[in-house]
């Protein structure tokens, strides 16, 4: 098969002919139909996780079709259409059990415990916990975009921040991950403040349902906008970049009992904020993280693409090849590029 593959970190991947995967008895083979191109990839390329072996294929957020199914898969088979979390769950530990698939103790990752995405073929672990059935009439760009930015800020919106109508929700950062929980957050009936440095993301972001915008390269002070804005602290607060001033401006924002989420990945240089405890004593403050989500949530996702309360298609940028994803991946720190990237030819 074709794939994108790298010898070595923060060198230039290639464009490669390498053996095609073979399904692990729990497993299945994924022919993949489109793959995002995701800051997750490039902070692995760089080096920043320790899980990557090399060579490597990177490529985490992908649908498609099941090509090969192994002995003890059950509940799916060759051709049916599916998609599935970045996180992939064991079903067996402590954490599986109590329903926290997305922090699994023996979680696999394609892009990263394996090979990935970035290739016409992905093997995926204990497909019976992981795999999720795409509805027939979402196509197959669309699901991409879900795997890893739109699921993980749902989570963080729904199931962590529970977010409610007539709350205020700051979103720090206005790349995938960023404009996917402004989205979910307008559409719980909260009123979202985006903050970002390029413009044509604030923009994005205002269509997508935030109530006001700053870009932090033009004013003095993005935590005492926000307050003065919401008249004294949003209620819950996202870094969706994963930078240290992202992160301090996000728990600095808060008012009083207001939740801190942290979704942006804190790697290399930026993996040590200086956080302000004293205001999070003082003031009660919650700090949260959010990984992934587990396939079995998808169901109250898709409920909401599907009433039309959410519209991840919005979310989508451009569409290119294989090839380039080489180009996109490599450049993804300086980007200014609205939206997701999904390859879509193989």
């Amino acid at each position: 098969m074709k794939a994108v593959v790298y010898e070595s970190f923060s060198a230039p991947p290639r464009l490669m002919s390498v053996p095609d995967p073979v399904p692990p008895p729990h497993g299945v083979v994924v022919k993949v139909k489109a793959t995002g191109v995701c800051r997750s990839d490039w902070h692995g390329w760089m080096g920043h996780d320790p899980d990557i072996r090399l060579p490597h294929v990177p490529g985490h957020e992908f649908a498609g079709v099941v090509q090969a199914v192994g002995s003890l898969v059950q509940r799916f088979k060759v051709g049916d259409r599916v998609t599935v979390p970045f996180v992939n769950a064991c079903g067996l530990c402590a954490e599986c059990q109590s329903g926290n698939h997305q922090v699994c103790e023996k979680q696999t990752q394609p892009g990263f415990t394996h090979w990935g995405s970035f290739a016409e073929y992905v093997a995926v672990h204990h497909a019976d916990i992981n795999l999720v059935r795409l509805p027939e009439e979402l196509d197959f760009v669309t699901a991409a975009s879900l795997g890893c930015r739109f699921v993980t800020s749902f989570r963080a919106i729904v199931d962590q921040g529970q977010v409610s109508a007539g709350q205020w929700v700051a979103v720090h950062g206005c790349g995938g991950v960023g404009l996917s929980a402004i989205m979910i957050a307008a559409a719980t009936g909260a009123n979202v403040i985006a903050i970002d440095v390029v413009e044509s993301r604030l923009e994005l972001a205002r269509s997508l349902g935030a109530v006001a915008t700053i870009n932090s390269t033009r004013v003095a002070n993005v935590v005492e906008a926000i307050k003065e804005m919401t008249k004294g602290g949003v209620h819950v607060s996202l870094d969706a970049l994963g930078h240290q001033q992202t992160c301090v401006n996000s728990i600095l924002n808060l008012r009083k009992r207001g939740k801190h989420i942290q979704v942006g990945l804190m790697l290399g240089d930026q993996a040590y904020p200086a956080i302000p405890m004293g205001k999070v004593i003082a003031d009660e403050l919650e700090l949260i993280g959010s990984h992934g989500m587990q396939a079995y949530r998808y169901g109250a996702m898709l409920e909401m693409l599907q009433s039309g309360k959410l519209l991840p298609q919005k979310l989508l940028g451009r569409t290119i090849s294989l090839e380039q994803s080489i180009d996109v991946l490599m450049t993804m720190d300086r980007s200014a590029v609205p939206g997701v990237t999904v390859v879509t030819e193989f």
